[in-house]
């Protein structure tokens, strides 16, 4: 594990990213559960293709789509497929428009300084759009559908694709020189959000709108509160913050979702990385850190600013890993990191109003062998009282899931005095649990997941769909889930008990394992409906829109595993379609597809690009390490004087009308 990242290449693609794998418990994995359900159900009979195809759903849901056939039910998308592949521009289906909308450094507000990337500064990066976009969220003003709130999270920075004359080529390696102040500090302004007004010209084009009131820019150095069970703990009070209830800033955020009361809550994943120094190992947060895998030292913030090296101030990180909630009807206001719903590399936080109007978010923590979450609110929401909502994220309860081999699952309570979560496993009150929640999880026995990332509730049919990106670290190989080393990841589909978010029972399917079908050894489970465009590998961010159905944007769908980009794909659920996929989007090469945000009237879709050209030394069109001076693609400006640049699309209809429809 290095402890700078001096004259040594950050790696932050698919297999680094997420940390190196710290669940030590003996917990039953998620692998293991599969095969014992459906060897157990009879489902592995015969061969293995035909047992994998079975293995997607229940006998119950077989007859159902089989009586579907019957009556005729098909997709529920109606689009001309894209072609699958590899270039260094984005493609969108037939009939539809993709257009920029957000770049990297684009000026939000009045006084932003133009984009020079020759001349990049902190305090204009602060003004501009930031880097990497993952998370989009839209939020209408006044009930209009042709304007609102754009939010964004700016997850992590590419150095060697946004400095220029920093990378040499060692043996065929990119080499980064060592960071000074001024680089880390555009790259604390990069990461963050970004709230902006866009609203659509004359001609149905969305735009920026610069002089926007609402505008604003999240940072590394932004102001915030902790709130909830764990405010003001000792555990997160610092030399700086003796209250523990004042942090600056968030970090790798990755998804994150839009509140029913019209907030934007941003999740705070892969904090590891940001952390240098040492703590000895008898220091109280050591294990806590290293359940974490803290530090890593990926960045070299740590020697510029005190706060990210843990030997001197040990109680740092535990002030990230949170959920922060943002209220963007107020530009001034301060951001809060919302204890009550636990700490941990969080994907996204995504949320569903249940029968009895309390609120349910559902919570990976994207790492492998970690758990899924969800959190229900002690309260209702009042959808005449938006002052009443302000503060829901403060209580109630956050559970974690256990998956049964009978096709069942139980949503364990986080709750202090719980079963093992007692002082004398340490946990003195609820805040050490939230400050620990890994740990409290080991100990209920949850199950290890292959990366969990989104989870969609669709508020239609009580059910809510994982994402799990991938595994490769999986040694377990079984027929049903014949993948040693995981590489395609799969969606499982959680059925709540009578169809009621806050149920603590339910049941569990799974919609498709992911990868090639036509290579019988990689086990896909698509319908064979799926054209050989329409699969795709490693699931990540998710929606699902007005009319209930499911769209997945890839991340890990890469060349060199699948030889073809990260796009996004509708996938049916129901009926006799259900499992079938057909691309609709695809991302230049070296990008992750991130981002997916219908609106409601379902007539723009935007997307975020992430990272394009980090990569393309598999790809028969560069074929070797792409940074700044000589990269894999300039999208989206196509200009020798523009690096390429992460950025937001809005895809729209020619001529109008609904996406997919």
């Amino acid at each position: 594990m290095r402890e700078s990242n001096e004259s040594a290449f950050r790696t932050t693609r698919l297999e680094e990213a997420d940390g190196p794998g710290t669940n030590p418990t003996a917990n039953r994995r998620m692998g293991e559960i599969i095969a014992a359900r459906f060897s157990r159900r009879g489902f592995l009979q015969g061969a293995m293709a035909t047992a994998a195809i079975t293995a997607t759903v229940s006998p119950l849901a077989m007859m159902a789509a089989n009586e579907a056939h019957a009556q005729g039910q098909g997709s529920a998308f109606d689009f001309p497929e894209v072609k699958a592949g590899v270039d260094a521009d984005h493609h969108v289906a037939d009939g539809y428009d993709a257009d920029i909308l957000l770049r990297w450094g684009d000026a939000l507000f009045p006084d932003s300084p133009e984009f020079d990337p020759d001349r990049q500064t902190p305090e204009a990066q602060a003004r501009q759009f930031g880097y990497n976009n993952d998370f989009v969220g839209f939020h209408p003003l006044d009930g209009a559908d042709d304007r609102g709130l754009l939010c964004v999270n700016h997850e992590y920075t590419n150095e060697h694709l946004m400095f220029p004359g920093i990378v040499t080529i060692t043996d065929n390696e990119i080499v980064v020189a060592d960071a000074d102040q001024t680089r880390v500090d555009i790259e604390m302004a990069a990461h963050g959000g970004t709230v902006v007004e866009i609203r659509k010209d004359g001609n149905g084009k969305w735009k920026v709108v610069r002089d926007g009131a609402l505008n604003r820019r999240i940072t590394s150095n932004t102001e915030m509160m902790l709130t909830g069970p764990a405010a003001g703990h000792a555990r997160l009070q610092t030399v700086a913050d003796t209250t523990g209830r004042k942090v600056f800033g968030t970090i790798n955020n990755c998804a994150g979702g839009i509140t029913p009361w019209g907030t934007y809550v941003m999740a705070e994943e892969n904090i590891h990385g940001y952390f240098m120094g040492e703590l000895p190992a008898d220091h109280p947060e050591a294990q806590n850190y290293e359940r974490l895998g803290i530090p890593e030292s990926t960045y070299a913030w740590g020697r510029f600013h005190d706060r990210f090296d843990v030997s001197k101030e040990p109680n740092e990180p535990n002030r990230f890993g949170w959920i922060v909630e943002v209220d963007v009807m107020d530009p001034n206001s301060v951001p809060k990191k919302r204890t009550a719903m636990g700490r941990f590399k969080h994907e996204g936080a995504e949320s569903v109003v249940a029968e009895d109007g309390r609120v349910v978010f559902y919570l990976g923590d994207d790492e492998r062998f970690d758990y899924v979450y969800k959190f229900v609110t002690a309260k209702a929401f009042d959808p005449d009282n938006r002052a009443a909502n302000m503060d829901l994220l403060d209580e109630g309860t956050l559970y974690v899931a256990r998956f049964d081999e009978d096709g069942t699952m139980e949503w364990l309570p986080l709750t202090h005095g719980t079963g093992p979560l007692t002082a004398e496993n340490g946990f003195e009150s609820q805040a050490d649990v939230l400050i620990e929640t890994r740990r409290a999880a080991d100990l209920l026995e949850a199950t290890p997941m292959d990366r969990p990332e989104d989870i969609q509730p669709n508020p239609d049919t009580g059910r809510a769909y994982v994402m799990l990106t991938n595994n490769s670290r999986r040694t377990e190989a079984d027929a049903a889930n014949p993948r040693v080393e995981n590489a395609f990841g799969h969606i499982i589909e959680i059925i709540e008990d009578a169809g009621n978010f806050t149920a603590t029972n339910g049941r569990w399917e799974i919609v498709v394992q992911c990868g090639d079908p036509s290579v019988a050894d990689v086990g896909a489970t698509f319908s064979t409906e799926t054209t050989d465009d329409g699969w795709f590998a490693c699931p990540d961010n998710a929606a699902v829109d007005s009319e209930g159905r499911l769209w997945v944007s890839t991340d890990g769908n890469s060349m060199k595993s699948t030889g073809r980009t990260d796009g996004l794909w509708a996938l049916d659920t129901e009926g006799a379609a259900r499992g079938t996929s057909k691309l609709f989007y695809r991302v230049p090469v070296g990008a992750e597809m991130c981002g997916p945000c219908p609106t409601a009237d379902l007539t723009t879709f935007f997307v975020a690009v992430q990272h394009p050209a980090d990569g393309g030394e598999d790809w028969e069109g560069h074929g070797r390490p792409s940074y700044y001076e000589d990269l894999s693609t300039r999208w989206p400006d196509f200009d020798d004087a523009m690096p390429v640049r992460p950025s937001v699309v809005a895809i729209t209809r020619q001529g109008g009308g609904r996406i997919g429809a």
